[in-house]
């Protein structure tokens, strides 16, 4: 069956056939909404190379598509530098090449005509136009993360994001925090909904008011603490992104916080610099290489028809807290 023609586009998004044309090949002068408009018609119309059983290139595709199109480099987040190098080793030792796209690129074209028998995505936000394109075009999809709007035939590698954030609240308690601050509200992924969710669940419980700091990539010296610290309104910060343990340690040293005798801290976070800080922060490691090695075996089995299908739903790799000084009070 062929696909749409540019014409079909063009009538679908209501614009002309050159309008069509200089939007999917990235020419002409057009208003970015406009650009962007007829792509996403052409990914819903499966425009673009559909994948097929004849058409095998033993490439596998991965990208990360929570900020698709704008230009950040995922490689220099420990979870995702890690996870890539496991995910390459996997495919490798499976017979498959892998091919890593930058996350500039998510807007563009390339993705109504990337060659690749699967695709891995990386924390799929909402209304994915990345993952639209894809499942246009048929390409078998294995996610790390929970996609935000699951279709019945999906697979996805998390963590127990609940039960996870419930162990890192209890230990925090344990060691005698009263008044726990998430630093999150960022992402619009479903891992940053899932913990937040969790967090205020827990709160509810313990008839505890829920205190979300929004975290801010940029925020080095943390001033998105300076209200709370100076009030001394919290004793304690679970937070969700990497660069979030820096960024307590700075905001406490500015407001004349001792860690942990005042504030309790810890951090979700595979950097391993964490355990040389001053003090050692306490980490929850979210197991990248395991999701990594679970994801691409589970794509491959997706592929080759000779092993067994893959069920649909979720695999579980459990998280890892990492108890370290500071969440320790006392003899703790």
């Amino acid at each position: 069956m062929s696909g749409p023609t540019l014409t079909d586009i063009a009538r679908a998004a209501e614009v002309s056939t050159a309008t069509v044309s200089h939007a999917l090949n990235g020419t002409g002068r057009l208003g970015e909404s406009t650009r962007r408009r007829v792509r996403e018609v052409a990914a819903a119309l499966g425009y673009g190379s559909r994948r097929t059983p004849l058409t095998r290139t033993g490439t596998l595709g991965l990208a990360v598509t929570t900020y698709a199109g704008a230009p950040w480099n995922y490689l220099e987040v420990p979870y995702f530098s890690r996870l890539l190098t496991a995910a390459a080793a996997t495919a490798h030792a499976l017979g498959y090449a892998l091919t890593v796209l930058p996350a500039a690129r998510g807007g563009e074209t390339l993705w109504h005509t990337l060659t690749v028998d699967g695709m891995l995505l990386l924390d799929s936000p909402e209304d994915d136009r990345v993952l639209r394109a894809l499942r246009a075009r048929g390409i078998p999809v294995v996610f790390d993360g929970r996609p935000t709007d699951p279709h019945p035939d999906d697979v996805w590698v998390d963590n127990d994001h609940a039960t996870t954030t419930r162990e890192v609240l209890d230990h925090l308690a344990a060691a005698g925090a009263r008044r726990i601050a998430l630093h999150a509200g960022y992402g619009r992924e479903y891992y940053t909904g899932a913990v937040t969710r969790a967090y205020e669940e827990w709160c509810g419980e313990r008839g505890r008011e829920p205190a979300v700091i929004t975290f801010d990539p940029e925020d080095a010296q943390g001033h998105a603490f300076d209200r709370a610290f100076s009030s001394r309104s919290c004793d304690a910060v679970h937070s969700l992104y990497d660069p979030g343990g820096r960024q307590v340690l700075a905001a406490a040293a500015r407001h004349g916080l001792r860690i942990p005798d005042d504030l309790l801290v810890a951090c979700a976070s595979e950097d391993p610099a964490y355990a040389e800080t001053d003090p050692p922060v306490t980490t929850v490691t979210l197991r990248p290489e395991d999701i990594a090695e679970t994801a691409v075996t589970t794509l491959v089995a997706r592929l080759d028809p000779a092993l067994p299908a893959p069920a649909p739903g979720g695999l579980t790799v459990p998280a890892r807290l990492r108890p370290r000084t500071s969440t320790r009070r006392g003899n703790g």
